[in-house]
């Protein structure tokens, strides 16, 4: 075998988490992508995988092998289809993750446009509000919605998304409606527990171009944006949320805008994805994609 397909062999045995599921995917016997392991290791002189009776893992030394086979494949994929009329398009398969919301508002809704744009490549949709481990968890992209940590990534800002004030109308009919941040004394909030450090967020708003922050009481903690949303539906207490989560909620009249000249300040969206030389068409074309939805839904 050439280099090439010993490099694919071990990006799909690393991605089935097995011999047997990767030779079937590629069409092969078993014994060749065990004999293509292991020639690969005796090559590279590194254990690149940890097998077990249940599954295959990489190592450590095999995680950040398999983060530079991903990118030689994909300059490989795309030095051979440069000239070829016939597979101009971009092809292959991406493995995105984004958070809750966003993936099923907004992103899963849309993908229809995008698959018919690009029909040979295939999506990978993950969709959570975890912090994503872009190499261990083998991922070509990552939005992220707030301050970034430094994790050497590649990052490609999106924008800032907006947050607003809301509360139920029978929440207002009972507490009132306040008007500045100095009538919170007297109202409650539904607490959010950050689901990465269990903290829990402080209202926040900007005056005179500083941002102030003041931690409300609330008699419910919760740590998802689902049921944040589904407490403010219930009368429990104000909540800051992005606009967009909530658009349908407000032109119903479920919900009301509160204190529109107080809101937090805006929160990054961020595309992160692992670094490389060159991305792959396919990643550029949907980063391309991604960032004009999202300018499109959620931004204006």
């Amino acid at each position: 075998m050439d280099r090439i397909d010993l490099f694919r062999i071990f990006a799909r045995v690393v991605e089935c988490s097995s011999f047997t599921r990767a030779a079937d995917t590629l069409g092969v016997p078993r014994s060749s992508v065990s004999a293509g392991i292991q020639e690969l290791e005796a090559r590279v002189g590194a254990r690149l995988l940890h097998r077990t009776t249940r599954k295959v893992s990489p190592t450590q030394d095999g995680i950040a092998f398999y983060e530079l086979c991903q990118r030689l494949i994909a300059d490989v994929e795309d030095a051979e289809n440069l000239f070829r009329q016939t597979e101009a398009q971009p092809s292959g398969r991406l493995r995105v993750d984004v958070p809750g919301r966003i993936g099923r508002l907004i992103v899963a809704p849309a993908l229809p446009d995008f698959l018919d744009r690009y029909p040979q490549i295939d999506i990978d949709l993950g969709v959570t509000d975890r912090a994503v481990n872009v190499v261990e968890d083998r991922v070509d992209c990552v939005l992220r919605v707030g301050p970034l940590s430094d994790s050497g990534l590649i990052s490609r800002p999106i924008g800032r998304l907006p947050l607003i004030n809301v509360a139920s109308p029978a929440y207002l009919k009972q507490h009132g409606t306040p008007s500045t941040p100095d009538d919170l004394g007297g109202h409650w909030a539904v607490n959010y527990a950050s689901p990465s450090n269990g903290r829990i967020e402080d209202w926040e708003w900007i005056e005179h171009h500083t941002l102030r922050t003041m931690a409300l009481r609330g008699r419910v903690t919760v740590n998802s944006a689902e049921a944040y949303i589904a407490c403010c539906l219930a009368g429990l207490g104000l909540i800051q949320i992005p606009a967009y989560d909530v658009r349908a909620h407000l032109e119903d009249g479920d919900l009301v805008e509160v204190m529109p000249d107080h809101r937090a300040e805006p929160m990054p969206m961020t595309l992160l994805y692992p670094h490389r030389q060159h991305l792959s068409r396919r990643l550029q074309v949907f980063a391309d994609w991604l960032e004009a939805l999202l300018k499109r839904q959620l931004l204006d």
